[in-house]
């Protein structure tokens, strides 16, 4: 019987799909992919902190596995929240493609002054760099977003570099720099979510970075530890060991950071520890502003 791979239906998460089914296809296996609706696709008039906790790219193919509908699902690991549900593993982490966010604008990038996103970091990033934007939400696809830009709505978007280059996509704009502009945890990095069924595990190990699975796991830790969630502007980066991790607030007006060099994941939490202590007041701050109950 062919593997049968859940996706979400966008054209990103299809590419990414169809990554992984030429990898497993190489290894003589036959495939089935297997389309599924998440909340995250299903609703995109609202900002992704209106609709619920991080995650909502994720539950229904994860519900899809855990009911032997499907065999495995392949995510954005950026997308998958750091509690999971009993049963499931992540059996593959792809090598990792740019983790930076890319600014594409449809003029020169010294006259933007409206840009598109509805990420807390996005937007506190940008603020950080120059309060004087205008950030507007955005919400919508890869091609909803460019359509939007360039309609005119915006002067600029912000996207993931790895997003566009999965695509095809080649836009004028500018990377930023992922030192400065500290991505989300994960971002750029493909995973292969399955049951852990020890054959299947097995026949998904193959398509495994190790490398890029340690970077990874050092930004989760650190997550995990901060707990702040998608509602607080935080970015977390490690590159072979180094790690750059900060909160931020939602006007980009102040800053928590780290930087440290990591060997272990006992290390990692304990950053995450320190972070989350410097940054209680903003973390705080962002969920009273947002509406949102915040328990310390």
């Amino acid at each position: 019987m062919p593997v049968r791979i859940g996706t979400r239906g966008s054209r990103l998460a299809l590419a990414q799909t169809g990554t992984v089914i030429k990898k497993i296809r190489a290894l003589g296996i036959d495939v089935e992919q297997i389309i599924i609706s998440t909340q995250g696709d299903e609703i995109t008039g609202v900002p992704l902190h209106e609709i619920g906790k991080q995650g909502v790219f994720v539950r229904a193919l994860d519900d899809a596995i855990l009911n032997n509908e499907i065999d495995c699902a392949v995510h954005s690991m950026k997308d998958i929240p750091a509690i999971r549900p009993s049963g499931l593993v992540t059996s593959a982490i792809l090598p990792r493609d740019s983790p930076a966010d890319f600014l594409a604008c449809t003029g020169p990038v010294a006259a933007v002054t409206v840009i598109g996103t509805s990420s807390t970091r996005r937007r506190a990033q940008l603020l950080r760099h120059d309060p004087d934007l205008t950030i507007k939400d955005l919400r919508g696809n890869v091609d909803t977003r460019i359509r939007k830009l360039n309609e005119g709505q915006y002067n600029a978007i912000v996207l993931a570099e790895a997003g566009l280059s999965r695509l095809g996509i080649r836009i004028p704009g500018e990377m930023l720099p992922p030192e400065k502009f500290v991505p989300t945890p994960n971002q750029g990095t493909i995973a292969v979510v399955s049951r852990a069924d020890p054959s299947l595990m097995e026949l998904l190990s193959a398509l495994d970075h190790p490398e890029t699975r340690k970077d990874v796991a050092i930004e989760r830790a650190v997550m995990e530890q901060v707990g702040a969630g998608c509602f607080t502007p935080m970015g977390i980066y490690c590159k072979e060991g180094h790690l750059i991790a900060e909160v931020l607030s939602l006007d980009g007006k102040r800053t928590e950071r780290i930087e440290k060099k990591i060997g272990t994941l006992d290390e990692a939490r304990a950053q995450g520890k320190t972070l989350r202590e410097r940054a209680g007041d903003l973390i705080a701050d962002a969920y009273h502003t947002l509406g949102i109950s915040y328990d310390r």
